[in-house]
């Protein structure tokens, strides 16, 4: 409820509040296009998310305001080494992980940040509706 109403909620309440022009932004996952194993509800409520920001930004593009996602996937953060660590051994879950990354390595927080400052900032002024892979080119497709 808190994921998905949560978001909805917040996301309406704020396009109310930016009248013409602005930007919504939603941090999703990774999982939008590919299922992380063992988190089954994110792996359901994630896409649906990215359904409803693409909603919203179709209705709202009219006002000018823009409506964008990030799909994070391994950036180097507290709750990333907390998962690791759940196999017993974080350095090789890490290995292993960073192993299936084309950059072979994870991001950033800084690297996040500077994909978040650019998509909610005027240089990205032409586009909206899309989810953009923070990944390393971790992901599959294209």
């Amino acid at each position: 409820d808190t994921v998905f109403l949560g978001a909805v909620r917040l996301a309406r309440a704020a396009a109310e509040a930016l009248g013409e022009g602005g930007v919504i932004g939603f941090v999703l996952s990774g999982s939008v296009h590919e299922p992380i194993p063992g988190l089954t509800i994110s792996n359901g409520l994630r896409p649906g998310l990215a359904g409803f920001a693409k909603s919203l930004a179709n209705d709202l593009g009219p006002r000018g305001v823009r409506v964008v996602g990030l799909l994070p996937s391994r950036i180097d953060t507290d709750r990333v080494r907390s998962l690791d660590a759940l196999s017993g051994d974080a350095d090789a879950a890490r290995a292993a992980s960073e192993a299936t990354i084309p950059l072979r390595r994870y991001g950033t927080p800084e690297e996040f940040g500077r994909t978040a400052a650019f998509l909610l900032s005027p240089a990205a002024s032409y586009l909206t509706g899309l989810m953009l892979p923070v990944d390393g080119g971790a992901r599959s497709g294209f």
